[in-house]
């Protein structure tokens, strides 16, 4: 009776549904969580103690956004069975392929001056110094990927991504006001300051970033998902989207409910930590430094490892974490290549991080709407995408959520250059 109730279980479509979907989850989930990098959370950090609970109500359209965007460069993937890089190089040609994988690799190396930066700060709280947490997280990151294949190194990218809920317990501890989160989730609350439409230019800013869309499709084709499974990997595109957007709504909370309601000034996350003592606890100020020391690790190892996937995608050389240096020496010599200039930057007294984190988001904003519609011809092109390219329904929807990120990367365009004017 037992085996036979046993073999009905395994025999259910729902539950062979389900171990499909824990094989195919991954790329969906890893590249979402990484946007929140160090960045990241200290802009969720910063909107909390700032505005308080009045921007919650932006976590819906981003999550909608992030899960579009994702939902297309999975498709494209798998369907095409090549990275973005490689798309873009065939619809455009190498030449203006090259010049803007130039550009993404400015931009992407300030971005991983900003998970190094991270790992110094927060080690930092810990009482680490940065001269030895430095090299000791470089060697980890470097290790991660040439000793692991693409399924290793996966599992340790889920593991990290599971960390993050670190956060949710810490948004709990401060023991927010939930009616007031809730009515400012659901209700805009609308400040007209342009420190409040620069906050929400940055939110929009650290969740959709030009480096994810690269490596959330090379992932697809590096993990080799079949056509098949499709709709469990669009499932963990949207999934991924949702989590993300979850845990960053918790920052929010966390800093609302203690920072913003005492009236304290912080300027980033390491002032966060010590304000969450006093307000909410020890454990809610450890969970809060924890969780951004396995977010700029988390991102340190992706964000290099994105830029040596477009990079090598875009000039036609080897690439994949599975692939040995002898069998892609340019992708594994580029990705320890970037690991080490980091590293040596960021130890450097004095070192203009400021003006290299600048100008990295600039590059963001000028980048991010070409490849937004790179990315809506490519998936509209039946030659590349047979039947499956967009429904008119989702070129409406993805139109919209392409002219919203295009003016919104303009206008932070314009906010970031206006002042040094």
């Amino acid at each position: 009776m037992d085996l036979r109730i046993f073999t009905r279980v395994f025999k259910n479509p729902i539950f062979l549904s389900f171990i499909i979907f824990l094989s195919v989850m991954g790329p969906g989930i890893i590249t979402a969580n990484v946007d929140n990098d160090a960045g990241g959370i200290t802009t969720y950090s910063l909107a909390g103690s700032q505005f308080g609970y009045d921007l919650l109500w932006l976590f819906i359209p981003m999550i909608i956004a992030l899960a579009i965007i994702q939902e297309m460069g999975v498709r494209m993937g798998i369907v095409s069975g090549k990275g973005l890089a490689d798309l873009i190089r065939e619809k455009v040609g190498i030449k203006i392929t090259f010049l803007m994988m130039i550009a993404l690799l400015a931009a992407n190396m300030g971005n991983i001056l900003a998970e190094f930066s991270g790992i110094a700060v927060s080690s930092g709280i810990f009482g680490v110094p940065k001269f030895i947490a430095l090299p000791v997280a470089a060697l980890f990151v470097w290790l991660l990927v040439v000793k692991g294949n693409y399924k290793s190194v996966e599992k340790v990218f889920l593991m990290a991504s599971a960390l993050y809920l670190t956060y949710i317990v810490a948004g709990y501890l401060s023991q927010p006001n939930w009616a007031l989160a809730i009515h400012n989730s659901i209700i805009p609350q609308i400040t007209p300051s342009t420190a409040y439409i620069t906050m929400i230019i940055g939110l929009v800013g650290t969740t959709i970033a030009p480096w994810m869309m690269f490596y959330i499709q090379s992932s697809v084709v590096e993990k080799g998902i079949s056509l098949k499974n499709l709709k469990y990997s669009k499932l963990d595109a949207v999934f991924g989207a949702i989590v993300v957007n979850v845990v960053a709504f918790f920052i929010v909370i966390a800093c609302a409910a203690t920072i913003h309601a005492n009236g304290i000034q912080v300027n980033n996350v390491a002032d966060v930590s010590k304000a969450l003592v006093p307000l909410a606890g020890q454990y809610a100020s450890i969970l809060f430094a924890f969780g951004f020391l396995n977010a700029s690790l988390f991102a340190a190892s992706i964000l290099p490892l994105s830029t040596a996937y477009y990079v090598c995608e875009s000039l036609g050389f080897e690439a994949g974490v599975s692939k040995g240096f002898r069998e892609a020496p340019i992708f594994h010599g580029l990705y320890l290549g970037l690991i080490l200039l980091a590293v040596i930057v960021i130890m450097i007294p004095n070192a203009p991080l400021l003006t290299i984190l600048y100008l990295s988001q600039v590059a963001n904003g000028l980048l991010l709407p070409f490849l937004l519609i790179l990315m809506l011809l490519i998936i509209n092109d039946r030659k590349i995408m047979g039947d499956y390219v967009n429904s008119k329904l989702f070129n409406y929807v993805a139109g919209a959520t392409v002219i919203i990120v295009m003016s919104l990367s303009i206008l932070l365009i314009v906010t970031l250059i206006l002042p040094s004017l």
